[in-house]
């Protein structure tokens, strides 16, 4: 027989819903209350971060689901989600704040890797998330052109002030080196000086607290890797590629870069996945099928999820205006679906950590 509601049986029912930042339970962390318990009616709060924002419904629908399965002749049964104010740390050797620092890397130029690292870090600012952007490809700043972003950043006391896009009721910070060269000037820099710009942009900007930093890297396997490796501490990175096989085979060399310089490897996104013709509703896999999600299932990394080749996607890259892609509903559900599964593989992580060892009562 199901035990009666009351507060101690609904929260022993939710005793496994961890926190997604933390992973921890939310019972042991103070972050769920138990508003009603009785015979006909449960409510229950549940207070979480915006580090997990894009989450908040799949927890409470899975705290639901909990609730309803320990108490099944309970009519009325209510989940609400506050926001619980949890402050990153300073992180790394130049004390960025930040909680989650996440590379978006390619084997090769082409995949469409900046469109994909501009809409992650995008997907994750709509959702609620404090999140900057770093456009990292020196060589090739393509950031300012799909956000429509321009003019060249101001210093104040010291420090850059990022441009900003507005989003989601509040702003994006953004920098790129496409902000400090004027169009059509080219970067010819070598190691120490990338190294260096690199480190700058990261510990100068004013970014303020972030809940994610995304860094939209250079293609193939060079310098700024290292660079990133030595100055932070990654959450991990991102590998996008196309189908085909060609661009497998340089997938695969930057994943071993990344795992060669200690980066995790979060996931890979297969970019221009398909083709679905719009007047005939026929598929056309133009650059092969299937093969980023064969590839990560050999290397035993997550697959993000596949985009396919929409026209819209490429307009609104071209007219700078990449963030409507969100407001798009043949593109949204690709794009959202990739930043799920990215922020749940960080929660999962999470989870599997051991707990912090108690501290001695003094």
């Amino acid at each position: 027989m199901p035990a009666a509601p009351d507060p101690t049986t609904v929260t022993a029912a939710l005793a496994n819903l961890n926190d997604p930042e933390t992973g921890r339970p939310l019972a042991e962390t103070g972050q769920l209350a138990v508003t009603a318990a009785d015979a006909a009616t449960i409510a229950v709060s549940l207070k979480l971060t915006t580090h997990s924002a894009i989450l908040w419904k799949v927890t409470r629908a899975r705290a639901e689901e909990l609730l309803r399965a320990a108490f099944p002749t309970v009519a009325d049964v209510t989940v609400t989600v506050e926001p619980h104010h949890r402050p990153p740390s300073k992180i790394g050797q130049i004390g960025l704040e930040a909680k989650s620092v996440i590379a978006v890397g390619s084997g090769k130029g082409g995949v469409g890797k900046s469109t994909i690292a501009a809409s992650i870090a995008l997907g994750l600012a709509r959702a609620g998330s404090a999140t900057g952007l770093l456009d990292a490809d020196v060589y090739g700043p393509s950031v300012p052109h799909l956000l429509g972003l321009s003019g060249r950043p101001q210093i104040d006391e010291g420090k850059i002030v990022p441009m900003r896009l507005p989003i989601g009721g509040g702003e994006m910070p953004v920098m790129s080196m496409g902000f400090l060269v004027p169009p059509g000037e080219a970067v010819v820099w070598r190691g120490p000086m990338l190294h260096g710009a690199i480190t700058q942009m990261l510990r100068d900007t004013r970014w303020g607290p972030l809940d994610y930093l995304v860094i939209d890297m250079p293609p193939g396997t060079g310098d700024i890797a290292l660079t990133l490796s030595q100055v932070l501490p990654l959450t991990g990175a991102v590998v996008v590629c196309t189908p085909q096989d060609v661009a497998l085979l340089d997938a695969t060399k930057a994943i071993a870069m990344f795992r060669k310089v200690n980066i995790p490897v979060l996931g890979m996104v297969e970019n221009m996945a398909y083709f679905v013709c719009p007047d005939t509703g026929k598929r056309y896999d133009i650059f092969g099928s299937g093969g980023a999600k064969r590839t990560a299932s050999e290397l035993e990394i997550p697959f993000l999820g596949e985009v396919p080749i929409q026209i819209p996607i490429r307009e609104h890259g071209d007219a700078g205006t990449t963030a409507a892609n969100y407001d798009d509903p043949a593109a949204r559900p690709y794009l959202e679906a990739i930043c799920e599964r990215l922020v749940g593989g960080i929660a999962a992580a999470a989870a599997a950590q051991p707990p912090l060892p108690s501290l001695p009562v003094l």
